[in-house]
């Protein structure tokens, strides 16, 4: 009989025996890999926590004890723990499980955190409620996958050590990476320790002497084990965590759950902040994943059980365009240098840095410094390039604004991921760069329609030396090839019509959407002309005088209608003093569920049918009023 799916909560697992415990990480570390072989999703971290999600759920009281996963894709056992196994068919489905924790499916999830290094403030700002409120539980926060290597991370640390009232354990899930091995210098230190061959064998031999010795021996080593400080002070450097003021317990075996349970047991017991090291290997159970080189199989795509192979191989891609002009780019200007927020693979910075080693900087989970890192270079003679996911770049708004706009640095922003993503939810559609960088002076965003227009707008990208640019495209494959019949300024006309009853701006990947809806119009008998404005902000003189000889003009973007492409262009009609319609079509300001991308664009309404329908009735609507 099944363990794991005869389980229903967390409480249970203090009933297993050690057999059945044994028994329940295998059934999940199957499930874990069946699921993500057919759904796709976040593998090797979760696969690395299996004994430290139920050593937590045996020593805390979850829901009453809150525990806080950073980051949210390493949640999945502590899904299957409390209750969820049974709906791992539906893993990142529309409707099903989402691959992040979330409130709306369990009591036991506090916080959808898909973005690294908050979970330490989330935990701080509930331990200081607890003790502000008189109640004497525990709030436990995860923290791993490189998030330790987030500033925001250490600003909540210095906060935590301040005070010794809280119960607050910290668990730093150690496992060496985050998509790929960590950089920097804690990364460096906290190996230091995962890899000091004295330390280990010199406590196993401690152990090993003292509990020959009945009776006392056990005592006397548990007892060492709590106080141990001397002893690592000279065999393992974790005195960077003491020095805050932290209680420090480790470092311990994240794959021995009852070395983790004691350590934990005794972490609890402590009645302070106490920070408690793991050291796990991502993608444990599974050879293929702890084997794969480039990611431990991070984030997979469906794959083939038996031998880690993908079902079928994606298109090529936006970022693989990406990834090879940028090399060519970098072997044409030796002052172009390239920065990456711990994502080199996602972002396609890794051929550069192949070829290119000291030009490449990953500065970790870190966005902020990511970019006044990169006004530092542009002040000191280079051009960098800020390869990110959009919806990262949220995280570093200041940054843009005041540390690289406001100085005026030629820093190019390469936004991955752009407009809606899908399958990891809310947090992660890059749906707000558009309209947060519309209001940063001197910036100029281009969005490119495809491969051809990728390659040459981040060319002419790096060519400005006196304000930030961005270049931004979507998730997955790259649209075919649209060719423009004529440029007019910095837009190109993509087909045209002598009436001119309807212009349809397309911005970036929705220049074929665009393109179609266009078929669409005339097929109904209206004269319409297609343009791309490549370059999104500022707004085209060509576009706006353009604009102003229609009847109705229609903009379709991969964006928040607020604040957007479509709301600078009415803007600039309006101060132009055209008054002619303008219909504004784009995401709907709200955080949207996982689903595949298709789908949520045909429930936004982002379809040719439906953007064609609406302008249809709207000029009909138009023409009734005249």
């Amino acid at each position: 009989m099944s363990v794991l799916a005869n389980l229903t909560g967390p409480s249970e697992l203090r009933d297993l025996g050690e057999d059945q415990l044994i028994e329940l990480a295998a059934e999940i570390r199957e499930l874990l890999i069946a699921s993500v072989a057919s759904n796709g999703g976040h593998l090797g971290p979760n696969l690395g926590v299996v004994e430290l999600a139920m050593a937590i759920h045996r020593v805390f009281d979850s829901p009453v004890d809150r525990v806080v996963w950073d980051t949210g894709h390493q949640a999945y056992v502590h899904k299957m723990l409390t209750g969820r196994a049974g709906q791992f068919d539906k893993l990142r489905k529309e409707g099903g499980l989402s691959g992040y924790p979330s409130r709306a499916e369990s009591e036991h999830d506090w916080v959808e955190n898909s973005h690294a290094s908050t979970s330490l403030s989330y935990a701080d700002g509930m331990a200081k409620a607890n003790h502000i409120l008189g109640k004497d539980d525990h709030v436990v926060a995860v923290i791993g996958d490189g998030a330790l290597t987030g500033g925001m991370a250490w600003e909540a640390l210095n906060n935590i050590a301040a005070d010794n009232d809280r119960r607050l354990v910290v668990i730093v899930n150690d496992n060496g990476r985050s998509y790929t091995p960590t950089v920097g210098g804690l990364a460096n230190r906290l190996t230091e320790i995962r890899t000091n061959p004295r330390y280990e064998p010199a406590l196993g031999a401690i152990k090993d002497r003292l509990n020959r010795t009945r009776r006392v021996g056990p005592v006397a080593y548990e007892a060492l084990h709590a106080i141990k400080k001397g002893v690592k002070d000279v065999l393992a450097p974790q005195g960077m965590f003491e020095d805050l003021g932290l209680k420090y317990i480790g470092p311990v075996d994240g794959h021995d759950r009852p070395a983790l349970e004691r350590a934990l047991t005794q972490a609890k017991k402590f009645g302070g902040p106490v920070m408690v090291h793991v050291l796990t290997t991502k993608g444990q159970g599974y050879d293929i994943a702890v084997a794969n080189e480039n990611d431990q199989m991070h984030q997979a795509n469906p794959f083939i059980r038996e031998t880690g192979e993908a079902v079928a191989v994606p298109p090529a891609g936006w970022t693989s365009v990406f990834r090879d002009e940028i090399v060519r780019i970098a072997d044409e200007r030796p002052d172009v240098v390239g920065i990456t927020a711990a994502m080199l693979y996602p972002v396609g910075l890794d051929a550069f840095a192949d070829k290119f080693p000291d030009r490449v900087f990953d500065v970790g989970i870190a966005e902020q410094h990511a970019v006044t890192s990169a006004a530092g270079l542009a002040m000191g003679g280079l051009h960098p390039v800020v390869a990110v996911y959009a919806t990262f770049i949220n995280r570093a708004f200041d940054q843009v604004l005041l540390d690289v706009a406001l100085h005026r640095c030629g820093v190019t922003f390469v936004l991955d991921r752009a407009g809606v993503t899908g399958d990891d939810g809310a947090s992660h559609n890059g749906m707000w760069d558009m309209s947060l960088l519309q209001i940063v002076p001197t910036l100029r965003i281009a969005a490119p329609r495809d491969g051809s227009q990728l390659r040459e707008l981040l060319r002419e990208a790096v060519e400005v030396s006196d304000a930030p640019t961005v270049v931004r495209f979507a998730k997955g494959a790259v649209c075919d090839d649209l060719p423009a019949i004529e440029r007019i300024g910095t837009t190109d006309i993509l087909s045209r019509d002598d009436d001119r009853d309807v212009l349809v701006v397309a911005i970036g990947s929705f220049g074929h959407l665009g393109a179609e809806v266009g078929d669409l119009l005339r097929a109904a008998g209206h004269g319409v002309t297609v343009v791309d404005p490549r370059w999104v902000k500022p707004v085209d003189p060509a576009l706006v005088e353009l604009a102003s000889g229609f009847g109705l003009v229609v903009t379709i973007e991969d964006n928040g209608r607020h604040g957007g492409v479509g709301a600078a262009i009415t803007q600039a009609v309006r101060d132009a003093g055209s008054d002619v319609p303008i219909r504004v079509h784009g995401v709907k300001q709200e955080f949207l569920d996982h689903a595949k991308r298709d789908v949520i664009l045909e429930r936004l309404g982002l379809t040719p049918q439906a953007v064609a329908e609406d302008t249809l009735a709207t000029l009909a609507r138009n023409s009734a009023a005249q």
